[in-house]
Parts: structure tokens; C-alpha cells; sequence
């Protein structure tokens, strides 16, 4: 490091550095707002219970869900690049709650749609392009290991979320469940977004590892693309495609590797920890990988990732016995969880800071639409085929056009460099 790189402008090199809020605030988010959104599921007997709706008429809530926290990952990223995070999340967060607390009223499917498929999902398209890209501007160096803290956060609320709120509706039921839920994620997000700034210049401070002569504080003097720019690219059509293999794949199993188990005549209890297997060592996959990141860079870490899911997934076919289930569940956690930290930093170093929000909110599309599409896909081959080989046997061609993709990715002429 050269006498001219900082933390920090220098007339504020003894003040602590204000990324590491930043970084602590979004992880907590995460860790709230994905503890409730991954834990759709334990809402299904209630629901099947109360109203006798169908598990497609429910789990059509989720899907449209999922869509807008895709689509709209677009605009609140471009919104968060020009009002800053704090409004953006705030916004969101009031949203996510408010949606979760008025679930508490449902008594028809279109109150279900309206509720969790447009209010909560509107919500969550604030949280996961926004503050990943936010993690960009704050850190150069570090950038992957912070990107893989905060998604972290998100690992263990996914991991938690199930089995704490299965205790609530069991002990308050699913109406009051949701009442408390959503007041404490309302009350919460909207607090500690308060915390969020969007660049270090607004505060006198270069980004972490940042040279005054390479890399301004302000975002707008970096030299980047804008949005219409980057999709005149050939590099952000390779990200947003491999990024719909990588979706393809990842939602594929975490929506059917349980019904899959239990076709295997596994006991429920051990097809449900299977599945928090792998979402337990995706959070170790977030902090090694997101630190391997920093050390070669996203692209190669998006290979190793790609390579260790495509084997699982072969893995996965011949796969009968509990144990080698368990190793599936172990090997595809980490690449689940490693390939996540590279997505915002690959994106930060093809395309540069000028529109970070609104570039990785488009890329992001692409996981979003697979992670669409792919469950659909798995479930459609088993219905016609009655095994899931087939379906497995195409995620994992899916997820070599997606290691393809990843390989011959190269940095854009504008920014060079390394990716």
C-alpha cells in the first residue's frame, strides 16, 4: 500500500471508520427481514387449516412475492444511488412490517396476495440490491468479507426464523404471530435504517482501502457506467444470465430438496434439518468465501462456487442414504452461500460506483427470475416423470452453462482491471 491510500481522508484519520456501522446495520436487516421471508412455510398449515385453500393458491402469494422483490430490486437500488439508503429502507421497512401486520386480518386469497405478495414483497426489494451495493461504496478493500458478514445476517435469520416463529403461532396462534412479528420489524428496520449513509464523502471519508488519486469519495466523480449504459454490455448480459443458472439451481433445491427426502421414505424432522443444513453452512460459505473474494477476486470465487454446486447437484442423483444427503446439503450450503458474497463485488468491479444500486437491482433480476423459474421447472419435470432425477440432472446442466458464463468473463474496457 502506497503512502497516498487511506481509510479515510486524511484530516479525519483519527476518527473510527463509519463503514463498520453501516455493514453491522445492514446485517441485523438482513438477519429481520429474511428470519421472517424465509419462514413463508410454517404459515402453510395455518392457513390450509383455517381457509382449506390450495398449497398452489398459497404458495402463489410467495411466487408474486418474489417476482416484485425482483423487479422493484431495479428501482429501489436507482432510488437508494439518488436519496441514499436511509429513506429507501425506511420506506421498505414500514412496508415489511405493515404488511406482516395486516396479514393478521386476512380472511380472503386476494388479502393474502395484496398483503404478502405486493406490500411484503414490495418491502423486501429494498433489502437485498440496496444494501449489498451500499456495501460496495463503503469498501474496497474488505469489500467481499463485509458483503459476506451482511448476507451472513440474512443465513442466520433464515436459519432461526423457522423455529422461533413455529413457537409462536403454536403458543398465540398464526393471527397474534403475525401482529408481533410485524410490530417489531416496522419498529426496528425503520430505527436502526436511521444508521445508513449512503457515500463516505458525505462525512468526510474515503472508502475503506480507497486512494485519494484512484478512487474519490464521491461516487459521482468515480469513472463507472450508468444504467443505460451498462446494458449495451456484453459483460452485464454474461452476469445477469449466469446469475439466472445460479438462481435455477439454488431455489430448485431449497424448495424441493424436503419433498425429495421424503420420497426417499426419510423421516420429516430429518428432511426439515437437511434443508437447515444447508442454510446453517451457506453462513460459513458467506464469511470464507466472502473473504476469498477479497483475496482473488468474485469471479473466481463465482467459479469455485459454481464447480462445488454442479457436483453436488451430480451428487444428488444416485443420493439414497441420509448420510450422503447430508453431504449434499454440506457441499451445496457453501456453494450457496459462497457464491452470494460475489454478486454485489463482481458488479462493483465490471461497472464501477457511478449507479451501483441500479446496475446490481437489474442483475439481480436475473437470480430472481431463475429462483422463479427454476422451482417451477423441478416440479414440472417430477409431475411428468415421477422421480426428481431428471429435474436434478437439468439444474446441474443449468449450472454448467452458468460455469461457462463465469469463465469467460472479462473485465470491461472502460474500468480494466481485475475481476
Amino acid at each position: 500500500m502506497s503512502n497516498r491510500e487511506f481509510h479515510q481522508l486524511p484530516q479525519s484519520d483519527s476518527r473510527f471508520f463509519y463503514g463498520y456501522i453501516v455493514v453491522s446495520t445492514s446485517f441485523f436487516i438482513h438477519m429481520i427481514a429474511f428470519s421472517l421471508y424465509d419462514s413463508f412455510g410454517v404459515f402453510f398449515n395455518p392457513l390450509l387449516n383455517e381457509f382449506g385453500w390450495t398449497r398452489a393458491m398459497i404458495s402463489g402469494a410467495s411466487s408474486l412475492s418474489f417476482i416484485l422483490m425482483g423487479v422493484l430490486g431495479i428501482v429501489m437500488g436507482g432510488l437508494t444511488d439518488r436519496f441514499g439508503p436511509r429513506i429507501v429502507l425506511t420506506i421498505c421497512g414500514f412496508l415489511l412490517g405493515l404488511g406482516y401486520l395486516l396479514m393478521s386480518q386476512v380472511q380472503d386469497r386476494w388479502q393474502l396476495y395484496l398483503l404478502y405478495g405486493v406490500a411484503i414483497g414490495v418491502g423486501m426489494s429494498g433489502i437485498w440490491a440496496p444494501l449489498l451495493s451500499l456495501v460496495g461504496r463503503w469498501f474496497v478493500k474488505r469489500r467481499g468479507l463485509m458483503t459476506g458478514i451482511v448476507i451472513a445476517g440474512g443465513g442466520i435469520g433464515a436459519l432461526a426464523g423457522p423455529m422461533v416463529i413455529t413457537r409462536l403461532i403454536a403458543a398465540h396462534g398464526w393471527r397474534t404471530s403475525c401482529i408481533m412479528l410485524g410490530s417489531i420489524t416496522l419498529l426496528v428496520i425503520v430505527l436502526i435504517a436511521q444508521f445508513l449513509k449512503r457515500d463516505p464523502g458525505d462525512i468526510g471519508q474515503l472508502a475503506y482501502g480507497a486512494s485519494e488519486e484512484r478512487e474519490p469519495a464521491v461516487a459521482s466523480e468515480v469513472p463507472g457506467f450508468s444504467l443505460k449504459e451498462v446494458v449495451h454490455t456484453p459483460q452485464f448480459w454474461l452476469v445477469f444470465f449466469m446469475l439466472f443458472c445460479l438462481g435455477v439451481g439454488i431455489f430448485s433445491i431449497l424448495v424441493h430438496i424436503v419433498p425429495h427426502s421424503r420420497e426417499l421414505a426419510v423421516p420429516a424432522i430429518t428432511a426439515a434439518n437437511i434443508l437447515a443444513c444447508i442454510g446453517g453452512v451457506s453462513i460459513i460459505g458467506n464469511l470464507a468465501m466472502g473473504r476469498a473474494v477479497d483475496k482473488i477476486g468474485p469471479r473466481q470465487v463465482l467459479i469455485i462456487g459454481l464447480i462445488l454446486m454442479l457436483a453436488a447437484l451430480l451428487w444428488l442423483v444416485p443420493a439414497r442414504e441420509v448420510w450422503m444427503l447430508y453431504l449434499f446439503a454440506v457441499v451445496f450450503g457453501f456453494a450457496h452461500g459462497g457464491t452470494a458474497t460475489a454478486h454485489a463485488p463482481v458488479v462493483a468491479r465490471l461497472f464501477g460506483l457511478n449507479s451501483l444500486g441500479s446496475i446490481f437491482g437489474l442483475a439481480t433480476l436475473g437470480f430472481t427470475l431463475g429462483g422463479a423459474a427454476g422451482p417451477v421447472m423441478t416440479g414440472y419435470i417430477f409431475d411428468l416423470t415421477g422421480s426428481y432425477k431428471l429435474a436434478f440432472i437439468s439444474c446441474a446442466v443449468i449450472g454448467f452453462i452458468g460455469l461457462v458464463l463465469a469463465a469467460i468473463l472479462r473485465p470491461t474496457k472502460r474500468l480494466g482491471g481485475k475481476i
